[in-house]
């Protein structure tokens, strides 16, 4: 009879999970539970419990009551939109470059990319503003979405996915008679469509919970977006965490849906992306 050793290994492994789990999906967990819970449920009890004892749809009714949320929620999908064709172009352009070709300054303007992302994004916000406004760009969308068009991390996740890829492919192609962009469209960038994804998914998480720069850019209620509304909930003197938790699960759920929608194509990618014989 075959027997199952359980080692410490194997318990420590699978403690650091729930742990883990219980950190990360828990909070998560809590706020849904919040924003079902009605006036019935003691939200401070000392003994918390995730079960709402006064299932109530009251709150995201609420929510939809104080603020124009399609309105917020169309604003922050236009946003969201952009920046992330916006990203996946300059991502896999500038990663296609750095990556696969050979140019002078190749490694200064590499270091360059990257050492942006030692710079925290708050020291750059009033530069950033006063670039927008100079541009007479403040109270736009269009001045929310053009500092997001570009990450430095979605270039170095590019760059390495086309490094990676077998310079044999390129040197039959350029045999053939393929230019550069023939080689850019029809070998290499087929072979990192599961790292686009990521950038992708990346880029529409980061933009739709885009908080502070919003904030700063916005000053007409009809242009803000979704996050920035959602703080309207926020009463001076009196505040409900069940509403602020209903408009947290609102506002989670595009992310959701977006990424369920992509996930097969970026699993799809990823195998895809594998050199076949």
């Amino acid at each position: 009879m075959n027997t199952t050793r359980i080692t410490a290994g194997t318990v420590i492994r699978y403690l650091a999970c729930t742990v883990l789990f219980i950190l990360l999906v828990g909070p998560i967990i809590w706020q849904v539970s919040l924003a079902f819970k009605g006036s019935g449920n003691n939200i401070y009890a000392v003994s918390p419990y995730f079960m709402p004892k006064d299932f109530s749809w009251n709150n995201f009714a609420q929510v939809f009551q104080r603020i124009p949320v399609f309105r917020y929620a169309l604003n922050s999908l236009i946003v969201t939109a952009i920046n992330v064709l916006g990203n996946l172009l300059t991502a896999t352009l500038a990663g296609y470059a750095l990556g696969r070709l050979q140019f002078r300054g190749k490694r200064l303007v590499a270091g360059f990319i990257f050492g942006c992302m030692l710079i925290p994004g708050e020291t750059v916000l009033v530069s950033q503003f006063l670039t927008i406004r100079g541009l007479h760009l403040n109270n736009t969308l269009t001045g929310v979405v053009l500092p997001g068009l570009c990450g430095a991390m979605n270039i170095l996740l590019m760059m390495t996915a086309f490094a990676s890829i077998p310079h044999e492919l390129e040197e039959a192609a350029e045999v053939d008679g393929a230019n550069v962009w023939q080689r850019f469209l029809h070998i290499c960038l087929p072979q990192v469509r599961g790292t686009a994804m990521v950038v992708a998914i990346f880029s529409f998480v980061g933009a739709w919970n885009d908080f502070m720069w919003p904030l700063v850019v916005i000053s007409d209620e009809s242009k803000y977006t979704l996050t920035i509304g959602l703080n309207k909930l926020k009463g001076a003197f009196v505040t409900d965490p069940r509403l602020i938790a209903a408009g947290a699960v609102l506002a989670l759920v595009p992310i959701i849906i977006f990424f369920v929608t992509c996930q097969r194509y970026f699993f799809g990618g990823v195998q895809a992306g594998g050199v076949k014989e």
